[in-house]
């Protein structure tokens, strides 16, 4: 029986680009950047447009989305972007932050990570859900450790979407877990790995390093680890306390102007 969502609830599915089932055959890196590029450009148009209710547009937008190979294409040209011959994935990163954990690990410590879900699979051993869609734990043996959001919330179409999901990340927590855990894990469980672009966070109108640490903070999240790139950023941060709603305050507000900006956001609601 499939789960009915909630009306007003803002999911990954209803944004992202349909699924498409034609193959795709490997490309260069230049074909990949442009690619995935031109997926996030047309849906950036197709947000808009939804907003603004002009249902012609829309279907123009989603058939030009689909003409480039839909979802399908996109996770493919993404997958080859972390492939091992272009640098590797960013699980790597996270591996070498935990290094000095790996005794305690090694010992028969366990740690339960909701990490390989995906909207439209693509790989083996991907459970292909929509996270925005995934049942709320009802005990703490339905939570996590840690979670990871590996280039997914710069994908989500609306800046109130990208709020929603980061708050959503708390309640998938088992913050009683560190209680049982050895020593060294506990300064760092439970966690958020969070993986974006570097020009969503360098580069943007709304978006710099202080405003994402405070949205981080006003979910109760600490940065333990951050790692810059070329081309992304990688965050590691703890979820400390309880979030405060009274402080879930973050509207669009432009925090660097300039006109070869780009408008990533992320605003978070009470």
């Amino acid at each position: 029986m499939t789960r009915k969502a909630p009306a007003k609830r803002v999911t990954l599915s209803k944004g992202r680009p349909p699924a498409s089932t034609k193959p795709q055959a490997s490309l260069s890196k230049r074909a990949t950047q442009n690619l995935i590029r031109s997926h996030h450009e047309l849906n950036k148009q197709l947000a808009k447009v939804k907003a603004r209710g002009d249902e012609q547009e829309v279907a123009s937008l989603q058939k030009r989305i689909s003409d480039l190979g839909g979802l399908q294409s996109y996770q493919l040209a993404s997958i080859q972007g972390q492939s091992n011959e272009r640098g590797g994935d960013s699980s790597t990163v996270l591996l070498e932050w935990f290094e000095d954990l790996k005794p305690v690990l090694a010992a028969g410590q366990k740690l339960r990570m909701l990490e390989r879900i995906d909207l439209n699979s693509q790989s083996e051993g991907i459970v292909q859900q929509d996270f925005m869609e995934r049942p709320l734990p009802h005990s703490e043996t339905d939570r996590f450790d840690i979670l990871s959001l590996s280039l997914v919330l710069n994908f989500v179409p609306s800046e109130t979407g990208r709020g929603d999901m980061l708050k959503r990340t708390c309640q998938f927590l088992n913050q009683k877990a560190p209680r049982t855990m050895a020593e060294p894990l506990q300064g760092t469980f439970p966690a958020l790995f969070l993986v974006l672009p570097a020009a969503c966070i360098n580069n943007s109108r709304y978006m710099n390093e202080e405003r994402v640490t405070l949205i981080m903070a006003s979910l109760a999240y600490i940065c333990l680890q951050r790692k810059q790139t070329a081309k992304l950023i990688y965050y590691l941060w703890q979820l400390r306390d309880r979030p405060s709603p009274d402080e879930q305050r973050f509207p669009k507000k432009e925090v660097n102007p300039g006109g070869q900006r780009n408008n990533f956001c992320v605003v978070l609601q009470r």
